[in-house]
Parts: structure tokens; C-alpha cells; sequence
């Protein structure tokens, strides 16, 4: 009787630590569902980051009830951060990219692990400016002048690295370009875009990042 009890115990923990994993993976799978790719040339000479972060934009919409400006401007941080913290070479180590300007939005920031899981917050969600001229939504004025802010918490680094750029356009894949080549000397291409919808969430979002690397001819 003893050795039946404990087999069923045995069986109702794992059936709670099933149900558990499956109830955290629910959770985050709006957040860490979307395809991130990395290459680098056979020389070694450059490589090349694309993601595809349509779910990642639409959970955050989900949860912070965000404005279609705001919606592209915190998916375009979230999609950069996603793309920059692939780069990080531990499974603990943490990037934080944070834009600080005088804009709507307020501060506007995003944090990803070297797997590309991401995290993002937007002060003002309700963020939504005038239209540019050209139709587009207007991310530059959310966002304003300010600084932008990189921090890389590594192992084995007792005080995290701290990169602090001014903002040179507010539209976030500008900025993540000059950030890469006056911080860290990697010359960079960068682009983000969040494609909104009627009803605030995101048709598509996605980005690329391409770097040169030490030595290319």
C-alpha cells in the first residue's frame, strides 16, 4: 500500500510540474515565438541578423494597450534589442537599450538575454503625435531629443558596460547604427519596422542588422 501511495504522489508531481512548464510556456509564447537568424560570411568578414518580430510587437501591444505610435515605437526598440542581445556571448549575460528623450513617449526601453528573448517598457502607451508628412506615423517626435543608453550586464564583469549616445534621429534604427559605430567601432546597418494596423496591433514587424567585422577588406 505504502509503495502505491508514493507511486501516485510520484505521479501527481510530475503531472504539476507538466502542467506547471506548460502553463510558463503559454505565458511567453507571445514573446519568444518569432524567427531570429544569424549569418556571417564564409570569410568572416561580416554578418547579418534578421528577425521576424511580429508576435513580440503584438504581445507587448497586449499588454501595455498601446497607441499605433507607441506600437511602432516600442517594437522598433524591442526588435533592436532583440537583434543586439543575439550578439551578448553568455546564456546570463543582459543587454538594455534605453531611449531617454524629451518626447510623448517618454522613456522607452527594451531588455533581451543572448537568445533574443525580450522584454520591453513604454512610459506614456497613449504616445501618439501627428502624422508626418508623408503619411507615416511619426516615431522621431515620440521620441525627441534625449540620450540613448546601451547597458551590457556580462559575466565576470563586476560593473555592468554603459554606452550613452545622443539621439540623432528618434527614429531607433538611425540611432542603433551610429550607437555600433561611435561606441564600439563596428561600422552597421540597421533597419526596424513596425507596420500597424486598424485595430493598434502589428500587420508585421521585423528588422536587420549588418555588421562589418575586424579585419574585413
Amino acid at each position: 500500500i505504502a509503495a502505491r501511495l508514493l507511486k501516485t504522489a510520484r505521479r501527481r508531481i510530475l503531472w504539476q510540474k507538466a502542467y506547471q512548464a506548460e502553463r510558463r510556456a503559454k505565458d511567453l509564447e507571445g514573446l519568444f515565438m518569432d524567427n531570429l537568424i544569424r549569418c556571417i560570411t564564409t570569410d568572416g568578414s561580416a554578418r547579418l541578423i534578421l528577425i521576424n518580430s511580429t508576435q513580440i510587437v503584438n504581445r507587448a501591444v497586449e499588454i501595455h494597450t498601446t497607441a499605433p505610435t507607441a506600437t511602432a515605437a516600442l517594437g522598433r526598440v524591442l526588435t533592436a534589442s532583440a537583434m543586439m542581445g543575439s550578439l551578448l556571448g553568455e546564456k546570463d549575460d543582459l543587454l538594455t537599450v534605453s531611449f531617454k528623450g524629451n518626447g510623448v513617449a517618454g522613456n522607452v526601453m527594451a531588455t533581451s538575454d543572448y537568445m533574443g528573448n525580450v522584454r520591453g517598457y513604454i512610459a506614456n502607451p497613449a504616445a501618439d503625435p501627428a502624422k508626418r508628412q508623408d503619411g507615416k506615423l511619426n516615431v522621431a517626435a515620440a521620441i525627441g531629443a534625449g540620450s540613448m543608453y546601451v547597458l551590457r550586464d556580462a559575466a565576470g564583469l563586476e560593473e555592468p558596460y554603459v554606452g550613452v549616445l545622443e539621439i540623432q534621429s528618434g527614429e531607433i534604427a538611425e540611432d542603433i547604427a551610429a550607437y555600433y559605430a561611435q561606441s564600439e567601432q563596428v561600422p552597421t546597418l540597421c533597419a526596424l519596422g513596425v507596420r500597424v494596423g486598424r485595430d493598434y496591433r502589428a500587420i508585421s514587424a521585423g528588422g536587420a542588422l549588418l555588421q562589418l567585422l575586424p579585419f574585413a577588406d
